[in-house]
């Protein structure tokens, strides 16, 4: 079984998609013959020449075909380049593929996926790390995906692709050549609703998703270290973050009685927010100490230099842990 990072995993499954369904296809800037800006779509073109589609430098316009795509009957997967593109494209997610089928009571359906590159980590520009995930996740209508590893990249975007209604999928940037793992040649799925439990542990839930998933792991191993400190830390990968899976989320809840959320995106209306007032409506009982949310500040990112001290530092979660444990 091969070792893929998460460009190669995506790059996978889109030729398997298309090769499986001529009705896939991808456009969006450089797709084609440069391979998309991370070259995550790098030679989908020689075997597929007449479905991969370079567009001119318009996200509105490349998300609006794509909606007129899907409801004729094809499944697009639109590239933007950046999560802070996507917001030329806002109203055409908002006003319309999110609510083609409420629209239409049933009767179209809008399979589109747009992938997106997300986070910081890469020291790039302006609106190139943004972490605004929370403002898809509450259009009603639009399916939110975020792996954090290839295995996982590859089998969700199978699965966005096969859904019937948009799914907005974001790539954690820093993560695309971070790691490597077992991602097998054949076509999988993973479930979308569904999160994964990284790590069991029975005294702090960790509620996390993207590139701050290894962040996160990262901070629990020097915890352990640390004269006094002695907790069993669960780690929970949402890897969809619309719906998300409240189920696994509160029965975890349940069982340490403590909750710790990580994001990279501003604290303010985070999606950590929703997570944290699910416990508070569904688990307030269990819990042992209050809820804490590791996030980003609530400014603007900023540019490189400052990138690394706006999302959360391996000592900003650990103290977190240390703080729900001495309550």
């Amino acid at each position: 079984m091969p070792k893929l990072n998460m460009v190669q995993a995506i790059n996978l499954a889109l030729k398997q998609e298309m090769e499986k369904d001529k009705d896939v296809v991808i456009l969006g800037e450089d797709v084609g013959r440069d391979g998309g800006v991370f070259r995550v779509t790098e030679g989908i073109l020689e075997k597929f020449p007449d479905r991969i589609f370079d567009t001119p430098l318009a996200e509105s316009g490349i998300i609006g075909t794509a909606i007129g795509m899907a409801v004729y009957g094809l499944k697009p997967v639109a590239e933007i380049q950046f999560m802070g593109f996507t917001y030329a494209g806002l109203e055409q997610l908002f006003s319309h593929a999110a609510r083609i089928r409420s629209r239409s009571r049933g009767r179209y359906t809008c399979p589109l996926v747009v992938r997106t590159p997300c986070g910081a980590g890469i020291k790039a520009p302006e609106l190139h790390s943004e972490s605004t995930e929370a403002l898809f996740c509450h259009a009603s209508g639009l399916k939110v995906v975020c792996p954090s590893t290839p295995y996982n990249a590859k089998g969700l975007l199978i699965s966005a692709i096969r859904n019937p209604d948009p799914v907005i999928f974001l790539e954690p940037s820093r993560t695309y050549r971070a790691i490597k793992e077992e991602v097998p040649e054949k076509e999988y799925t993973v479930p979308i609703g569904k999160a994964r439990i990284v790590q069991e542990g029975k005294d702090i839930t960790i509620v996390t998703w993207g590139n701050m998933l290894h962040r996160t792991l990262d901070s629990i191993v020097p915890l352990s270290r640390i004269d006094g400190f002695d907790a069993d830390i669960e780690v929970i990968d949402l890897m969809t973050l619309s719906p998300f899976d409240e189920e696994t989320v509160i029965n975890s809840v349940k069982k340490t009685g403590r909750l710790v959320i990580v994001h990279e995106a501003a604290k303010n209306c985070g999606l950590g927010a929703e997570v944290s007032a699910t416990i508070a409506e569904e688990a307030m009982l269990y819990l042992k100490s209050p809820i804490i949310r590791v996030a980003g500040f609530d400014v603007v990112m900023p540019f490189a230099k400052l990138e690394d001290s706006y999302i959360p530092t391996k000592e900003r979660i650990a103290d977190a842990l240390k703080k729900v444990m001495e309550y």
